[in-house]
């Protein structure tokens, strides 16, 4: 019997069961194309993916971690977002998705392009946290910066007693300019209000306790004087006292929560040209401890 010696290169390929043939393409017989590998990278995490890791009980902490290490392709249009809810996602990863839509997350610079200008302008998109004006006409977001008034009084608690409580003492959110710089020509203008979940940062625009709610916050019309804007935020007599912004001078709002922390807010009736804020309901109640506070102003110039 004659046995045939086998070389290296033979031995090498009974070893390991390929051959090292190589195309006239330069790719190796039996590696995975091109665009196998660029398909295989390109897979993104949907809507759809984290709803049925919902249904299979994986856990927020698993879905998020998915979420931070992983291409993401998410709608988190409001629409979506409810039907994200109606599913039994949780917030949290609600959020998670949110932010990574909005950054990106896990795609590189050369699949997600140029960085986007708008996402500022994207009211579901990551903010600092405080008060947006969302423009009809334009699609932008612009933050109403916090505007300090000083406290003023008018009356006296003697006056009050004397008169027996007829004539009441009232104190004053009192702003020394006759107008508010933000300007808006809509009357029934939209906004959106952003806190921080875990350190309340928008509660830090004025000396008030925490504040994670739009209904903490009250939306009033001032009174316009020829130097200044007032809004009465408490009243005294001899047997009553009232604190807190007047009914009359309050505008119902509606809100709706459209993410932890964020919340759409818009004025139930449409508002007259004028002077109006955000009022934090709280700072009413420690009007005799301070001497001056933050408010969110803006004014209305359109007419009904």
């Amino acid at each position: 019997m004659t046995f045939t010696r086998l070389t290296p290169s033979i031995l090498l390929i009974l070893s390991f069961g390929f051959s090292p043939v190589v195309s006239s393409g330069g790719v190796r017989a039996g590696s995975v194309p091109a665009n196998q590998q660029a398909a295989a990278q390109s897979a993104a995490l949907t809507n759809e993916d984290i709803i049925k890791m919902v249904q299979f009980k994986l856990g927020d902490a698993v879905i998020i971690s998915k979420i931070k290490t992983s291409t993401c392709r998410f709608d988190t249009s409001t629409e979506a977002l409810l039907k994200l809810k109606e599913a039994g996602v949780s917030d949290a990863v609600i959020q998670a998705m949110v932010e990574a839509s909005a950054a990106g997350s896990g795609a590189s610079e050369t699949e997600r392009g140029p960085k986007s200008t708008a996402d500022s302008n994207n009211p579901l998109a990551p903010h600092d946290p405080g008060i947006y004006w969302l423009s009809k006409n334009d699609n932008k977001m612009v933050q109403l910066e916090p505007t300090v008034y000083s406290q003023g009084k008018s009356g006296g608690l003697f006056v009050s007693a004397v008169t027996h409580g007829i004539v009441q003492s009232k104190w004053k959110a009192v702003v020394q300019r006759p107008r508010a710089q933000l300007r808006i020509a809509e009357t029934q203008p939209e906004f959106w209000f952003y806190f921080e979940e875990k350190s309340h940062g928008l509660s830090d625009t004025g000396f008030f306790t925490k504040a994670s709610s739009p209904n903490e916050f009250v939306l009033v019309l001032m009174e316009r004087k020829k130097n200044s804007r007032e809004l009465i935020v408490a009243q005294s007599g001899a047997y009553r006292h009232s604190v807190g912004p007047r009914s009359e001078d309050v505008i119902p709002i509606r809100f709706e929560k459209v993410a932890p922390g964020v919340y759409k807010v818009v004025p139930e009736r449409p508002l007259k040209p004028g002077e109006y804020c955000f009022f934090y309901a709280g700072t009413a109640v420690t009007w005799w401890t301070a001497s001056t506070g933050k408010l969110f102003d803006f004014g209305i110039d359109t007419e009904n």
